[in-house]
């Protein structure tokens, strides 16, 4: 097993498939002609909005915990998100048959902290920023005793998430670009360690809100610059990027575009409406960057790895 904060290796990433496939879904690859029209590209959706749970976040978390121990894991797994991670835990948790404790935002979607609470895990909410979230972390681990899963900061995730591009590239191989949103900084960093090693000429680039630009600032700046402002539509790319994720990042990703929350909205409906898939906001952003011609697409066979399609209904932005 891959020990802590080491970065994972292609070799990691497969032996994650191999973990996670008797659990996981195998997501589809869909296509649209109106969107090919739009972006003069051809672009292939993989949908993890048909993962588990509703979200990519089901491999990394599968992942880590299929991976540890009887003895590690017996009492029990603990974590802090704002949902898909959340989710994601505690259904890997009831699978390996041991108690999940998560810690929320009080202002995460409800329909998030529900499917948390249908999979069985006891939420503890916090505050709406990073240090509440950590700090409430710690005192339910000091209580359970429970293992931290962190939800990005750990190769076992960052290695799972790669299982994603690792699928779109067999189907695939003759893409030239793959797109992630980018938030903690976990799907990014397995993607480009995926993909890269697969096809070393391949471009990978992050996406990321305007309103939540620590990712892009890191990126530009060659250090880490935490998320200080998060105002974003986007939930799911609220949280800081990892310094894990970043080591990876900083070295192998070739850019990362920044959007506008309207863009993100006109992205996500357009899906909706021509797709007649349902998507989340924070999926939405790469699809905005390719829009907004905030990356150069044209002629080009593009992936973008959509990351659910958790949506509160009763509070949808149009």
């Amino acid at each position: 097993m891959t020990t802590p904060l080491t970065i994972p290796t292609l070799s990691d990433i497969k032996k994650a498939h191999e973990v996670i496939k008797p659990y996981a879904r195998l997501t589809p690859v869909l296509r649209s002609e109106h969107v090919n029209k739009r972006t003069k590209a051809d672009v292939f959706f993989k949908c993890e909005n048909f993962q588990k749970v509703g979200a990519f976040k089901f491999r990394g978390a599968s992942n880590a915990v299929l991976t540890l121990s009887d003895e590690e894991a017996q009492k029990g797994v603990a974590t802090h998100s704002s949902g898909n991670h959340a989710q994601a835990l505690a259904l890997a948790a009831k699978i390996k048959g041991v108690p999940a404790y998560v810690v929320m935002p009080d202002n995460a979607p409800k329909v998030k902290v529900e499917a948390v609470k249908g999979y069985g895990a006891e939420i503890t909410f916090c505050e709406s920023n990073l240090e509440s979230r950590e700090s409430t972390l710690e005192k339910v681990v000091a209580r359970t005793g429970a293992v931290i899963i962190h939800p990005y900061n750990d190769p076992r995730i960052v290695a799972g998430q790669g299982t994603a591009a690792l699928e779109l590239l067999e189907t695939n191989p003759d893409l030239d670009i793959i797109l992630t949103p980018v938030g903690g900084g976990g799907l990014l960093s397995g993607t480009v360690l995926a993909a890269k090693s697969i096809k070393p000429k391949i471009q990978v680039i992050g996406a990321e809100p305007e309103q939540a630009d620590d990712a892009y600032k890191s990126f530009k700046a060659g250090k880490l610059i935490p998320a200080y402002s998060t105002n974003t539509i986007a939930d799911g790319l609220r949280t800081s990027l990892g310094a894990l994720p970043f080591s990876i990042i900083k070295t192998h990703v070739d850019d990362i575009a920044t959007v506008s929350e309207s863009s993100i909205i006109e992205a996500m409906r357009y899906i909706w409406e021509r797709m007649n898939i349902i998507i989340e906001p924070s999926c939405a952003v790469p699809v905005a960057a390719v829009f907004e011609g905030k990356v150069d697409v044209a002629g080009k066979k593009i992936g973008i790895i959509i990351t659910g399609g958790n949506v509160d209904l009763g509070n949808l932005p149009w």
